[in-house]
């Protein structure tokens, strides 16, 4: 996570808990980066003009001020538990991790005793392992520098391992993410050592990088247009 997608994500984290207080140091284990980086974060937040305090004490910490706190959110118990039962097989899918803070967020913002009685009814619900699907998920890591890459139109550099266990390094512009066939997630893409578009999927990347190269901008139909087996739609967002 660069600096400036931190710092919204830290006013986010003390919005969604606010008028609780989180402390330096459970900040900093939670977006994994030192307590002195988190107090940097802090004070440029502080001088921007986000009313973020400090608040003494033994169980003490930074406290976001009551009116940029979130309203009280409609979402029922069992509403909060369908999510958390979605989000159960995420694993290593694209955007899993931004599902999950999502998720607090809405339990953390949830009115009354509403939150608590999400987490007594999650109690109740048991998934069964997805080790065996993780095995063929991508790995967190990879996950989340496609993500980056997508989100900030960098060029990527892949190792990749086709069908036949060849492995080989390619520069690839990503386009699009494809989801849910056979349980796979795969980055279409510009590859620039085959010149032409190629599927990649997930779990078949062996490392990923972003490099300081800004993609050509290309629209996401010219990527998807060779699938036509393929039933596609965007996710929805209302």
């Amino acid at each position: 996570m660069n600096r400036t997608d931190r710092l919204y994500a830290l006013v986010e984290e003390l919005r969604a808990i606010s008028p609780r207080c989180r402390s330096a140091a459970d900040l900093a284990a939670r977006f994994e980066v030192s307590v002195r980086t988190i107090e940097r974060d802090i004070a440029a937040l502080q001088q921007s003009g986000v009313p973020i305090y400090p608040q003494p004490g033994r169980r003490g910490g930074y406290v976001l001020d009551k009116a940029m706190s979130l309203p009280p959110l409609n979402f029922t118990p069992a509403e909060a538990v369908a999510i958390a039962v979605a989000l159960g097989g995420a694993g290593g899918r694209p955007f899993a991790r931004h599902a999950r803070t999502a998720l607090r967020k809405v339990v953390a913002a949830m009115p009354g005793g509403d939150s608590e009685r999400a987490r007594e009814l999650a109690a109740r619900v048991r998934l069964f392992d997805q080790a065996e699907a993780d095995d063929a998920a991508a790995s967190a890591d990879v996950a989340r520098v496609i993500e980056d890459a997508l989100q900030h139109r960098r060029v990527l550099h892949l190792g990749y391992q086709d069908g036949k266990g060849a492995v080989t390094t390619r520069d690839v512009e990503p386009g699009v993410f494809l989801g849910g066939r056979g349980g796979f997630w795969y980055l279409v893409g510009y590859c620039r050592l085959r010149e032409d578009v190629r599927v990649f999927r997930l779990d078949r990347i062996t490392a990923a990088a972003l490099t300081g190269e800004r993609c050509p901008e290309r629209a996401p139909e010219e990527f998807t247009t060779d699938l036509p087996d393929m039933v596609l739609r965007n996710p929805a967002l209302d």
